[in-house]
């Protein structure tokens, strides 16, 4: 049986880690953390819990946890994981850090939209948690920076065409529709009930700091540098990331060409889906699975695409891709604990 930490397991990705975990049949979870709920029953704060997981939050430094676990979540605030994931590496324990402190390659465009880095020597070793495009590499990492949320849904939209060389680079448009959970579980003005219900608004164009994530990815796909233009928007639901990517075509190419080239790209991965012809993915159909669905439309006059991908944001695009992750890196068979079907309607 696995020993796992959740280090920072108060906010909505700790409590799907633990959601996910609870009934995964080759882990035990030994230690969760949160220094605001330190001694209070998980089950208190999160009555899901109730009859199901037996544990209390606890204050506690890496060092500790590290004591009680073989495998580490690292769920803790960009610019604060930094400071743990070194301290659980040096104890000899693998990590999947949930935050963006070891996404990003070059220290200087990391430090350019998030702080300065306290520990730069890892971002080399870190691989980038990817499960259809990094597998290899995931499996013999002892440090995993699990994706973010937005890039999870472009990136694989867009990854199979760029491959192939049939996209325009320099014509990418991304579009992106997120629920209210993205903005975490801290109140905010901006999250509220009342600000949310019955409203639709962009935010961050042009400036959102997953945009560099992206580009890094898409570019490393695509064996040149890539510019897209992102913007984000705020759904008035709780889960779900909805992503339009809109490009020009190098060739004519029919929505059927593109669905068999992506069928054939993604041919042995169970959690990306393609819609038939005709179709295109709703994120109902992906609530609470660790599912990617991608759809298709083709004006062929202007020899433009749009390429519709949706995921879950808080389970493809966070705990259940960190799951991912975590039977690749452990040897578990990829898919244990999180073979659900979407929550509909």
């Amino acid at each position: 049986m696995l020993r796992v930490g959740i280090y920072g397991a108060s906010g909505y990705t700790g409590q799907e880690l633990m959601r996910i975990l609870a009934r995964h049949p080759g882990v035990g979870i030994a230690a969760v953390t949160s220094r605001r709920y330190k001694g209070i029953a998980v089950a208190d704060v999160y009555p899901a819990f109730q009859g199901r997981l037996d544990l209390k939050f606890m204050d506690a430094g890496p060092e500790e946890v590290a004591g009680r676990a073989d495998f580490i979540f690292s769920a803790l605030p960009h610019g604060t994981a930094m400071e743990a994931v070194p301290l659980f590496i040096k104890a000899g324990k693998k990590v999947v850090d949930l935050s963006a402190d070891y996404r990003l390659r070059d220290v200087s465009v990391f430090e350019k939209h998030y702080c300065r880095h306290a520990s730069p020597e890892l971002l080399g070793k870190a691989v980038y948690g990817l499960p259809e495009l990094y597998r290899k590499e995931i499996a013999a990492a002892g440090l995993v920076a699990n994706p973010g949320c937005y890039p999870t849904s472009v990136i694989l939209g867009l990854a199979p065409a760029l491959k192939k060389g049939i996209l325009d680079p320099a014509s990418i448009i991304v579009d992106s529709k997120s629920g209210a959970s993205g903005a975490g579980r801290e109140p905010k003005t901006g999250s509220l009930f009342c600000e949310v219900n019955g409203g639709f608004k962009a935010y961050n164009v042009f400036k959102h700091r997953h945009t560099p994530e992206m580009e890094q990815e898409l570019g490393r796909i695509s064996g040149s540098e890539i510019r897209i233009s992102f913007a984000p928007h705020l759904l008035p639901i709780t889960r779900g990331i909805l992503s339009t990517m809109y490009a020009t075509l190098r060739r004519d190419m029919s929505a059927a060409d593109l669905i068999s080239l992506y069928r054939a790209f993604y041919r042995d991965e169970k959690f990306v889906r393609i819609c038939p012809e005709g179709a295109l993915p709703n994120v109902s159909s992906v609530r609470g699975t660790n599912c990617c669905d991608i759809g298709f439309a083709v004006d062929g006059e202007q020899r433009r695409v749009a390429v519709c991908s949706a995921i879950d944001n808080l389970f493809k695009g966070a705990a259940g891709q960190a799951i991912q992750n975590m039977n690749i890196m452990t040897g578990l068979e990829e898919d244990t604990a999180l073979d659900m079907l979407a929550l509909f309607p």
